[in-house]
């Protein structure tokens, strides 16, 4: 074998070998109970997300996103990173539905919020009300507005 085949089959073994590792050090970005968003973890389950705001008597706050919308990733990056941001989504249980998702639950979430296009978030009761809607990208302090109202609203 001349030594051009061999560099180029060790060549190749090696560029799968860098492949194959970095596919396995990939974050997780999603697991069967959460999706994650910046810090924060969000259910994918709106069923079990609602059992859990009745046991914890909180407010439900869904998130409707998607893979390829650049404003979530600015939400990603500089609204749900933030600290105070995050002291206020402690108020809710969150529930991140990928508006690419076709499963009956999502499609009954995002025609009963009339969610068409990402981002999208609508703060509801545990029964379902709305309690405030924001549709698309909103800076942090209007975020952090939004939640309060939105809170303020489910203590009434």
């Amino acid at each position: 074998m001349s030594p051009r085949k061999i560099l180029t089959i060790v060549f190749l073994a090696a560029l799968l070998g860098i492949g194959y590792q970095s596919m396995n050090a990939a974050p997780v970005l999603s697991d069967q109970s959460y999706s994650y968003h910046g810090e924060t973890k969000w259910h994918t389950n709106f069923s079990s997300a609602r059992a859990v705001a009745v046991n914890q008597d909180k407010p439900i706050l869904v998130y409707f996103w998607t893979t390829w919308c650049t404003y979530c990733e600015d939400y990603n990056q500089n609204v749900y990173s933030d600290p105070a941001v995050r002291a206020h989504l402690d108020d809710f249980v969150l529930v991140a539905v990928n508006l690419d998702n076709n499963s009956p639950e999502a499609s009954r979430l995002k025609q009963q919020y009339g969610a068409t296009y990402p981002p999208q978030h609508v703060a509801i009761t545990q029964q379902g009300q709305q309690l405030a809607k924001i549709n698309g990208y909103a800076k942090k302090k209007a975020f952090i507005d939004y939640l309060e109202r939105a809170q303020r609203r489910a203590n009434q």
